[in-house]
C-alpha cells in the first residue's frame, strides 16, 4: 500500500518562505509580499531563510520546472542540487552536452557517461 503525503510546500522565492498546504489546492499568494506562491512539492527540504546559497539553488531548480514531487511509496523526487556550485556544474553540463536544463539539474553525477548517454536519447 502506497502512502503519499497529503500536504505540499508552497514557496515564495522573493521572501524566502515556505507554507504547507493541501495537495491539489491552488497555489495562493504570499502573506508577506502578495506574490504568487510556487507549488514545490511535499519532499522539499526548505533552506533556512539566512541560507542565501540554498535559496539560489532552489530558485534555479524551481525556475527550470523541476519540483519535489516523488514517485510511489515515498521514493522522493530524485536528485536536486542544493548549492550554487552544483547548479553551475549542471548548467555547464546542459550547455556542453545539449541536454535540457531540467534534465541536467536532475543528474546526480554529471561525470557519469551512462547517465549522459541516456539523456541524449
Amino acid at each position: 500500500m502506497c502512502i503519499y503525503p497529503s500536504r505540499t510546500h508552497r514557496v515564495c522565492l522573493h521572501c524566502r518562505v515556505s507554507y504547507k498546504g493541501s495537495i491539489g489546492v491552488g497555489s495562493g499568494r504570499c502573506v508577506r509580499c502578495a506574490g504568487e506562491l510556487i507549488d514545490a512539492g511535499p519532499h522539499l527540504e526548505v533552506p533556512r531563510r539566512a541560507d542565501t546559497a540554498g535559496w539560489r539553488a532552489l530558485t534555479a531548480v524551481l525556475d527550470s520546472g523541476l519540483t519535489f514531487y516523488g514517485g510511489c511509496c515515498g521514493t522522493g523526487p530524485g536528485y536536486r542540487p542544493r548549492t550554487p556550485r552544483e547548479v553551475r556544474e549542471r548548467l555547464g553540463l546542459a550547455e556542453r552536452e545539449g541536454i535540457p536544463v531540467a534534465d541536467a539539474l536532475a543528474t546526480a553525477d554529471p561525470a557519469d557517461s551512462r547517465t549522459l548517454a541516456a539523456m541524449r536519447h
